[in-house]
């Protein structure tokens, strides 16, 4: 697999513009081996058809299937930019990730960054940075934090019968997983956690955090505190933004009644409801045919068809068992790792939510602009 080190990093470069930007890069390519005269025709023919441009200040300018047959070698040559390079539609480059793929050799290298463009500070990181080792921590989401949920956070069916316990057994929890310290344990025990509807309570605490993490208790048999019934208690330790998509997903479950099931679910269930939840709708399952699979032109046309509709549509990629995601997102459908013949599940809700699968199901039949 290939592997972005401190070697592919050139800091110190300059470009008025993202041609000649795209330019520098192609001649550094060839230099290093990487690729024969001409490929920089292909990089710059590529930025014509589709930007480049990601997002958080990263473009990845590469060539296009004509000029596959001048890959010598599969690699990259990334370009840092402190005074940044216009790529058009008021987008800012910091850094530009020149590739050069022989196949999909590099569709680890998009996943791997799709998980920093999504990363607030991302942009003014990578526009500060003074080394090739600080490049390479924040595309490798080396100063990331991450949300600990795991199994091991999770106490089920607790002999308990009031709220200020459930919140000691989650502080402890989370304390023995080292996300916290006593000072978190004492500040959460003095809170009283808020019920949110169907027996579950919410309750959280920012002080003596060092990772954001969640920590579920359930009862063993439901009690009633405050007027309301209680069934479990989710604790929130928030250092950074990671367990919103967490709470949203409980948020889902309420909407839909389908709390029950948490409370009833085994430990590793529980984590992957609270993790992930399934959107409904209207759905249809596509192979992939691109020879390349969904690298940055494909992605993105497959984007560009989803949000020609009001439907929310979702995208799972079957074969490798993702999650599943936006499918009007680019930088999640490119972190869904999709190789030639990969199955992808779409669901779409709304009123042309059929209308939006039939058109998907045409462009991915289509090639999604490869032919």
């Amino acid at each position: 697999m290939l592997e972005l080190t401190t070697q592919d990093i050139l800091l110190g470069k300059h470009a008025s513009n993202k041609e000649e930007a795209i330019k520098h890069i192609a001649t550094d390519l060839v230099s290093k081996g990487l690729v024969a005269d001409g490929y920089e025709h292909g990089m710059l023919a590529r930025e014509q058809q589709n930007s480049t441009f990601l997002g958080n200040g990263i473009a990845i300018p590469h060539g296009t299937t004509d000029t596959r047959d001048l890959v010598k070698q599969t690699g990259v040559q990334i370009h840092h930019f402190a005074n940044g390079v216009d790529w058009g539609d008021g987008n800012t480059a910091f850094l530009a990730i020149g590739i050069a793929a022989k196949s999909g050799e590099h569709l680890g290298i998009l996943k791997q960054l799709t998980h920093v463009l999504s990363s607030d500070g991302v942009e003014e990181s990578l526009k500060n940075a003074k080394s090739a080792e600080q490049v390479l921590a924040i595309l490798t989401g080396e100063n990331q934090q991450t949300l600990l949920f795991d199994e091991a956070c999770i106490t089920l069916h607790f002999p308990v019968t009031d709220l200020t316990s459930m919140s000691a057994v989650c502080a402890g929890k989370l304390k023995n997983a080292r996300a916290v310290n006593h000072e978190f344990v004492a500040d959460l025990v003095a809170k009283a956690p808020t019920h949110i509807g169907q027996g579950m309570w919410v309750t959280s605490s920012s002080k003596g955090v060092n990772q954001t993490a969640l920590s579920l208790v359930t009862v063993e048999s439901e009690f009633h505190q405050y007027g309301h019934p209680v069934k479990g208690l989710l604790t929130v330790a928030g250092k950074g933004t990671e367990y919103i998509e967490a709470l949203n997903n409980v948020t889902n479950l309420l909407i839909s009644n389908k709390l029950g099931d948490v409370f009833n679910a085994s430990a590793a269930d529980a984590v992957k409801m609270l993790l992930e939840v399934r959107q409904s709708g209207l759905s249809e399952t596509f192979k992939i045919k691109n020879a390349h699979g969904l690298h940055a032109r494909p992605g993105a046309l497959l984007v560009s068809v989803a949000k020609t509709f009001d439907s929310q549509i979702w995208v799972t990629n079957v074969t490798a068992e993702g999650k599943q995601v936006n499918a009007k997102s680019l930088m999640k459908v490119i972190a869904l790792g999709v190789k030639q013949g990969h199955e992808l599940a779409f669901v779409a809700e709304g009123a042309d939510a059929q209308q939006a699968l039939d058109a998907i199901g045409v462009a991915i039949s289509n090639g999604l602009g490869e032919g």
